[in-house]
């Protein structure tokens, strides 16, 4: 059964807007749990304007379900990640000032640094996911650097569900089947929404696990938090 980890970036994003601690991200992670939830998920950036290390070292002692920790592998990132010990660790190829993940490794170009930061995690105990998009050569690149699984940048599909959501859908539950056929999980994130989600789920089987923020929090202002957690955990069902 795919499991619902949702981030929790927006809600730090709206508590440094004012400073403080409300919305305390904290609660918040509990509240999410305690609702249904089967994941947290953290981004932390270099420029901290969301989630916090200090969010980050403070989760990482109260998250009961799995903890997952994205970003770019700097040393630093590297650092709070073997401190935090996270259940897993998604590595996502942003450069210090993007505003929001909008692409796939190039796990060619990029597969030797890779593979020694996965084998770095992995030494540590540390589950691994690398984001990637569903061309072929991507996903058979990714293989080769160790990675346990690969999350499936899910943009192009937001973005075209409405129009034809069969075409939309297709290359992901292609790259899913590939990526099971070299041994890899598949975790799917970014634009999953209420409205686009549960045909997701249907079509790109087996699926270990979403993560969703943006559109999950901002539903919340709307619907409530609890409620909108077990409106997304219906849709996945």
């Amino acid at each position: 059964m795919t499991k619902l980890s949702v981030n929790i970036n927006k809600i730090a994003t709206l508590r440094n807007a004012r400073g403080g601690t409300i919305p305390n991200v904290i609660d918040a992670a509990r509240n999410i749990e305690r609702f249904g939830a089967e994941g947290i998920t953290v981004h932390p950036r270099p420029d901290e304007r969301h989630i916090r290390y200090d969010d980050v070292r403070q989760l990482a002692s109260i998250v009961t379900t799995e903890f997952n920790i994205e970003g770019y592998p700097t040393q630093e990132w590297m650092d709070l990640v073997f401190e935090a010990q996270p259940a897993q660790a998604t590595l996502v190829p942003d450069p210090p000032g993007a505003l929001t993940s909008d692409s796939g490794w190039d796990t060619l170009e990029h597969q030797a640094f890779l593979q020694d930061i996965i084998k770095a995690l992995k030494d540590k105990g540390i589950r691994t996911s690398i984001f990637v998009g569903t061309e072929a050569s991507m996903l058979e690149g990714a293989a080769k650097t160790g990675t346990d699984r690969v999350e499936l940048y899910t943009e192009p599909y937001a973005a075209h569900f409405a129009k034809d959501q069969d075409s939309a859908v297709a290359p992901f539950a292609a790259a899913a089947t590939m990526a099971h056929e070299h041994g890899l999980g598949v975790n799917a994130g970014h634009d999953l929404s209420l409205e686009n989600l549960a045909f997701f789920c249907e079509k790109v089987t087996p699926l270990a696990e979403v993560s969703i923020g943006h559109a999950l929090v901002s539903d919340a202002l709307y619907f409530g938090l609890e409620n909108t957690v077990q409106m997304y955990l219906s849709k996945m069902r």
